[in-house]
């Protein structure tokens, strides 16, 4: 690897995306699937609704589920539809399972309402909820985050999580799952991230006290905080010199690839972590995390 300062370069120039990016214009692609996660029947039967399911951790993740014989429904903006047909022909074409797709902006109620609605109707039932869609604007400091900026953040960061729940609630039954992306930001924070970090904060309490409104439902509530990971979303809002050097500088000198995080997801969604909720696992590459 060539030296950059003290950061390793890692990845070549990436095409100008418009955010929140395109998996299939990325060099390399993310790795979304391979033998970390073999195939089986922990999920079989079950049917999970994944928002931002069209690429990186939501990809991963539906492939994941997928595999262990779970039916999947996918959000995603209209814009990504690419993604979201390359994602839905991989899952039926190589696990024989299959993966709704559900186009639309998760940061509006209505369009949660409408989603689950769809997925139940299609599918029969609702087992597992993977609130996963996010973004993120890096600025240099707070003077540059404007209102606009702001509320755009929590409204999908945050506010689709509120949503989702709402409308899924009805329709989950004992021993359904709920899954919230936070971020490792939420514990260590970033400076040129402020208000993502704040959203992926509210995420983790919203996680730690949803679990607790909802243990004698019998229904469980746990999140993932990754560390850095190679999605669509890191090259198409970094600036070229932060993308070639992203993820050098965790523990491990690299970012994380979905794959490596989807078994997070899948483990939460099982009858493994029957006795697990309120908690975070953190797939972030070594770095130690309090609190």
């Amino acid at each position: 690897m060539k030296k950059n300062g003290s950061k390793r370069i890692i990845h070549p120039k990436q095409k100008k995306q418009v955010k929140p990016g395109q998996e299939h214009n990325m060099v390399p692609e993310p790795v979304f699937d391979n033998g970390f996660i073999e195939r089986g029947s922990q999920l079989k039967g079950k049917v999970a609704l994944i928002s931002g399911g069209d690429s990186g951790i939501g990809k991963a993740t539906a492939v994941a589920f997928t595999k262990q014989g779970c039916d999947v429904a996918i959000t995603y903006l209209p814009g990504e539809k690419t993604d979201a047909l390359q994602t839905q022909a991989y899952v039926e074409e190589h696990y024989g399972k299959r993966c709704l797709l559900l186009p639309g902006d998760v940061a509006k109620e209505n369009t949660c309402v409408k989603m689950v609605e769809r997925v139940v109707k299609h599918f029969g039932r609702l087992d597992i909820l993977v609130n996963n869609a996010g973004t993120h604007y890096p600025k240099d400091s707070i003077a540059e985050i404007s209102s606009r900026q702001l509320v755009k953040t929590f409204e999908l960061n945050v506010f689709s999580m509120f949503y989702m729940v709402k409308a899924a609630l009805p329709y989950l039954k004992a021993g359904a799952s709920i899954i919230n992306t936070a971020s490792v930001t939420a514990y260590r924070g970033s400076a040129h991230l402020l208000d993502y970090s704040a959203t992926k904060g509210a995420v983790v309490s919203f996680t730690r006290s949803l679990a607790a409104s909802l243990v004698e439902k019998k229904i469980r509530v746990n999140a993932v905080a990754p560390g850095p990971v190679w999605t669509p979303l890191i090259a198409s809002s970094m600036k070229p010199e932060q993308i070639k050097t992203f993820g050098s500088d965790s523990p491990m000198k690299r970012p994380g690839q979905p794959v490596e995080i989807a078994g997070c997801y899948l483990f939460l969604a099982s009858e493994a972590a029957s006795f697990i909720t309120g908690q975070v696992l953190h797939p972030n590459g070594g770095e130690i995390i309090n609190g």
